[in-house]
């Protein structure tokens, strides 16, 4: 017995087979025995907190477009994490996590950090949770777990495991091959193909599902087949879509009543990896308007089910739209106008979010990507800093804060490029540690964090409702550069229009290995433009 496989090695050679020798995490009592003879050739990135492991892991993903592999400590941990968890599974980011449990001998005694009923914990948020039920069980569990984080629709998958487990012998798991993609029925698609043929005036709503499956490149071929317009789809964690193109057409509210006429000139919308009817303000307003017809394209019968209106074709999107594209002949329709640019930033006394977005526009590299957890300036942002390529920006689609500054970590540490990424003073708090990490790593992350002195979109939509004042928005009194030097992340601030150039230069302006810096610039409470643009 002394010469068998550990639970632990099994494991160990499961995520070097696997790529997933990146290990983020905060350690707790419960994983140690993992740690045994930590293997030279992975890296363990620790967060301060599980939230942020969990959202550094995600950004990772995003990155390698591998999963990710998650440790967290027991209840405690899990429950930190459960925020960024969230996060991970409504943006499709595809994540093995594991727990740490108290021994199977103590379970029964309801221990001290011990986790009661740990598979049910994390639900309905993983797509897939499980403690196993012997020790030896614990390779193939993970196997599992693995396999169905990378199925689509991806996302995080859970598995609990008691501390003792990882020395008992354990067979070794080979990975698998898996082809995940899978087209829908060629009767679907050539009915879908006969309706865009003869629609008058067509629209594609591309939700974050195009980005998920590296699909942006036949979604624009068939936007220009057909001569589409094209929107985003409301709260779009991700880009799908060239913005630049002349297609573009914005970005879609999420408010029932605005997105019904916002699509109303079209007689028929297809949406390709989009929750179309994301909303954020209930208005009793219809999903659509009459005349309006829907076809919804996406890998997630869940999603399809639950839509309420039009009809659902369940595939994944690449081997679909290649079919489609090889059915549909060019139509004899005109393309739409294309959306009108914003306005320069007009001249100001203070920094506008305007300005800010404007100089960030003429200076970001059309390689980096973009972060975002600025809600109060998020339509301001979208109008003024268009991405062009795939992957390109990443925020939450599911609202949770705390997501941005971990996320641009993993990002970053995914391929060694720059990231950048916005944050407002309210979200950088949830999750100020990253920055911690950052400087430990040297991830080449830039920091452009606008402070409007609290929880601006919150007072923002409470005046727009009616409840003014909002308690608990303000925030004041926080040095944001002296908090991100002392945790060893280099910082700087501006707090007047004529020194906005020069500081994004010397925050942008930097090598990939110069590690993070953070821009501190103070604004005014911008998010009276907070659901302007909606309202237009």
């Amino acid at each position: 017995m002394t010469n068998a496989t550990t639970v632990r090695e099994a494991v160990v050679r499961f995520l070097r087979d696997t790529g997933m020798t990146t290990v983020f995490g905060n350690p707790g009592s419960t994983e140690l025995r993992m740690f045994r003879d930590w293997p030279d050739d992975f890296t363990y990135v620790l967060g301060l907190q599980e939230s942020v492991a969990v959202g550094m892991a995600a950004g990772h993903a995003l990155g390698t477009r591998r999963a990710a592999f998650v440790s967290l400590h027991s209840a405690g941990g899990v429950g930190h994490a459960l925020g960024a968890v969230f996060n991970a599974f409504r943006d499709r980011v595809p994540l093995v996590i594991v727990a740490g449990q108290q021994a199977r001998s103590l379970i029964q005694l309801r221990p001290f950090l011990g986790a009661d009923e740990p598979a049910l914990f994390p639900r309905p948020y993983v797509k897939y949770a499980r403690q196993p039920e012997r020790a030896e069980d614990v390779p193939a569990v993970l196997a599992e777990a693995y396999r169905l984080a990378m199925t689509p629709p991806r996302g995080p998958a859970f598995v609990s495991v008691p501390e003792d487990d990882w020395d008992r012998p354990a067979e070794p798991v080979a990975p698998r091959t898996l082809y995940s993609e899978f087209t829908a029925a060629p009767a679907a698609l050539a009915a879908l193909a006969a309706r865009l043929e003869n629609c008058a005036r067509p629209a594609l709503v591309v939700g974050p599902g195009v980005a998920d499956e590296d699909a942006q490149e036949p979604v624009r071929a068939l936007a220009e087949r057909i001569r589409a317009g094209v929107w985003i789809s409301p709260l779009s964690g991700r880009s799908g879509f060239p913005e630049p193109h002349p297609l573009f057409q914005g970005f879609l509210p999420p408010v029932a009543r605005q997105l019904a006429e916002r699509l109303a000139p079209y007689d028929l919308v297809v949406a390709l990896g989009a929750p179309l009817f994301t909303y954020h303000v209930a208005d009793g307003g219809p999903p659509l308007a009459p005349g309006t017809e829907l076809f919804h394209l996406d890998c997630d019968p869940a999603q399809a089910a639950w839509l309420p209106t039009g009809t659902s074709i369940v595939t994944t999107l690449r081997p679909a739209l290649t079919q489609l594209l090889g059915l549909l002949r060019e139509p004899h329709r005109a393309p739409p106008p294309p959306r009108p640019a914003p306005p320069p930033a007009g001249a100001a006394g203070h920094i506008t979010p305007e300005l800010v977005f404007d100089l960030l526009h003429t200076r970001l590299p059309r390689d980096r990507v973009l972060v975002e957890e600025a809600p109060s300036h998020r339509d301001t942002l979208h109008a003024r800093v268009p991405i062009a390529s795939s992957g390109g920006f990443l925020t939450t689609g599911s609202g949770a804060l705390g997501w941005g500054l971990p996320l641009a970590v993993g990002r970053a540490l995914a391929d060694r490029r720059r990231v950048v990424c916005v944050v407002g003073d309210g979200s950088a708090l949830y999750a100020v540690q990253a920055l911690w990490t950052a400087a430990r790593h040297t991830a080449p992350v830039t920091y452009v964090l606008l402070d409007n002195g609290g929880y601006a979109a919150v007072r923002a939509l409470g005046r727009r409702i009616g409840v003014a004042p909002v308690p608990g928005t303000h925030i004041a009194g926080i040095d944001f550069p002296a908090l991100a030097e002392s945790l060893g992340c280099p910082a700087a601030r501006a707090e007047h229009p004529g020194e906005l150039p020069a500081a994004l230069d010397h925050a942008l302006d930097r090598g990939d290995d110069a590690g993070p810096f953070l821009l501190h610039l103070a604004m005014t409470d911008g998010a009276d433009t907070l659901y302007e643009p909606w309202a237009r």
